[in-house]
């Protein structure tokens, strides 16, 4: 149908019903049987009907609350890129009488996780942005939410039948999976794969980090890679023991020439090859950090996959808010593209489309 702007007064007369019912089916309101209401929201979706939502806002003059469960972050790391994406639709958002709130936790930490999730129970919110990091804890959190008829939306991990409103960020198996494909294009016989781990690999936490090496393991076992592959653990909080397991390492491994780590910290590896004048023929890791987009300039990285995170916050608001202000349906899964970066290409990347 022609696109042109439509009153009130002509999707009643196109529907055939009063510009009373008209006007409560745009606002939300009761009072309207279900055959009225099919009646012009057929009408709507036939004229692509987009309501002026400054006005709306206003008009409604009720106020809304979208609660973000993150971790704690400092300035330019991976978290605070989220935030600043967060930061900016909330900007957006407040004509229309939306405001965002924030519940902080320790990633990693159980039962500082969990303090967040009681909170958040008790809150008084209209929709809730979730970080999730234990399975657990995010599956009593979500049910209750259910039991109270309010919506949830993952970023950065999805944790599947939570019955969340929709998914933003990765396929964390399939990026895994991309990256072994990328780094393996380095590999010369008799070179040795290095899995540069974290000391708490296997907490229950880490359900992203483990996701992704499931699918750099797939690669190498669909495609009969036979190479030696060796584990380095890596202590998250002590440069001194990583420096000394890393020389004790290389000292006893020549051809262990290609590495993978991942997380972000891959700039503890790069920092080191940078400090020893130490070369990988390929060094692989996630998301742009300042440190690992300066290793990336340097060589001393080869590959950086971003997940662009400031994309996945501004992203998780927006969906929210118009399932709760509009009501309208949203995509349960948007997967954010595996964008892989190098030192020919970081200085032409940008997150926000």
């Amino acid at each position: 149908m022609e696109n042109k702007n439509h009153t009130i007064k002509d999707i009643a007369r196109m529907a055939g019903v009063s510009a009373g019912t008209v006007d409560r089916v745009l606002h939300s309101r009761g009072g309207v049987s279900e055959k009225s209401r099919v009646k012009v929201q057929k009408v709507l979706d036939e004229i692509d009907y987009q309501p002026n939502r400054f006005a709306i806002g206003l008009a409604a003059k009720k106020k809304y609350t979208l609660t973000c469960i993150i971790p704690y972050y400092i300035i330019n790391d991976y978290w605070h890129a989220v935030a600043v994406g967060i930061e900016r639709a909330a900007k957006e958002l407040q004509p229309y009488n939306v405001q965002v709130a924030y519940l902080y936790y320790l990633h990693g930490n159980k039962g500082s996780y969990g303090e967040a999730c009681r909170q958040a129970i008790e809150a008084e919110t209209d929709g809730i942005l979730i970080a999730p990091n234990f399975r657990e804890e995010t599956y009593l959190l979500t049910s209750v939410l259910q039991e109270k008829g309010i919506p949830h939306a993952f970023i950065d991990f999805n944790i599947e039948n939570t019955g969340a409103l929709t998914y933003i960020g990765q396929d964390s198996f399939r990026s895994g999976y991309i990256a072994a494909k990328i780094l393996m294009h380095n590999y010369n016989d008799g070179q040795e794969l290095i899995l540069f781990m974290s000391n708490d690999k296997d907490n229950p936490a880490e359900i992203q980090m483990q996701r992704r090496m499931e699918g750099f393991m797939s690669y190498l076992h669909e495609n009969r890679i036979g190479q030696r592959v060796h584990e380095v653990i890596l202590n998250k909080e002590d440069k001194e023991d990583n420096r000394r397991t890393l020389n004790d390492f290389f000292a006893n491994h020549s051809q262990a020439l290609l590495g993978a780590v991942f997380n972000s910290r891959v700039y503890t590896v790069g920092e080191y090859l940078r400090e020893t004048g130490r070369r990988m023929e390929g060094l692989i890791g996630y998301d742009l950090l300042s440190g690992n987009v300066e290793l990336l300039r340097s060589g001393h990285l080869t590959f950086l996959i971003g997940q662009r995170p400031g994309l996945q916050g501004y992203d998780g608001i927006k969906a929210l808010y118009e399932y709760v202000v509009f009501k309208r349906s949203v995509a349960s899964v948007r997967f954010m593209p595996i964008d892989i970066l190098m030192k020919e290409n970081i200085d032409f990347y940008f997150e926000f489309e």
